[in-house]
């Protein structure tokens, strides 16, 4: 009779068959799903049930007992160090089968073998990055003001350039507009002063020309005066020498 003995020979050997599972569930922990046939999936999860209830134990001699099963330290103490976090308050159930159909060449079944969470493990992780986001949220709160009182310092000097700037604008556009003031009377003296000169010039101008010896507006005024009277005693004149001619004649028509 074959009691106690339930290992799924697989057509291989007992050595071929023990490396084999040896590297499946190596793998297995490492990226914690593996690809493989249904039969070969079936079997590795009582490999990884064992290996897990070891790493729960936690003890050297467990350790010891996963390090002759497992081709890598670096799982071991992986697997070890979250065991008791993922799979503390659960007595089995560590793995899960997903069938994923045939295989195209021989046309065997295959499944996907990973390890599974339990709830409280996956409490835990949101409860820790809710945590975690919260202490990232208050530290950036906490530097925003700082960030913000900097920028207002740094700030804060070019307020005061620029303050200064319009001050010394506005202080120029001042000092230009009083200048401006200042000096309008003075163009106004110089043009009073000019137009005066001008008509100085203008009264002075038939004073010199008189000098010179040409009549100027006043004197024409009373020669063109003389002349009309010269003018009219001329035509004034005219009938005396016609009748002193007419009586000249008539003396020379007598004496004929």
């Amino acid at each position: 009779m074959r009691h106690r003995k339930a290992v799924l020979k697989l057509n291989k050997t007992p050595s071929h068959r023990k490396a084999m599972f040896r590297n499946m569930v190596t793998s297995l922990f490492k990226y914690e799903k593996i690809q493989t046939t249904g039969a070969k999936a079936k079997e590795l999860r009582r490999w990884a049930d064992h290996l897990i209830t070891l790493a729960k134990r936690g003890d050297l001699h467990a350790r010891r007992q996963a390090l002759a099963i497992v081709r890598e330290k670096d799982v071991v103490h992986k697997l070890f160090e979250h065991a008791a976090e993922r799979y503390g308050s659960v007595s089995g159930g560590y793995t899960r089968v997903v069938k994923l159909g045939h295989r195209p060449g021989d046309a065997a079944p295959v499944a996907l073998v990973e390890l599974i969470y339990t709830q409280d493990t996956k409490k835990k992780t949101k409860k820790k990055k809710a945590k975690s986001d919260a202490a990232s949220r208050k530290g950036a709160v906490a530097s925003k003001p700082a960030a913000g009182k900097e920028k207002r310092e740094s700030s804060k000097p070019k307020a005061a350039k620029a303050d200064k700037k319009e001050e010394a604008e506005v202080k120029t556009e001042k000092a230009s507009e009083k200048k401006a003031k200042d000096d309008k009377p003075k163009s106004a003296a110089k043009t009073a002063s000019k137009k005066k000169a001008a008509g100085d010039e203008t009264e002075e101008k038939p004073v010199a020309k008189t000098a010179a010896g040409k009549k100027t507006s006043a004197q024409a005024k009373p020669a063109k005066a003389e002349k009309k009277a010269h003018g009219a005693t001329k035509k004034e004149d005219v009938p005396d020498s016609e009748n002193k001619k007419a009586s000249a004649k008539k003396a020379t028509k007598d004496e004929k």
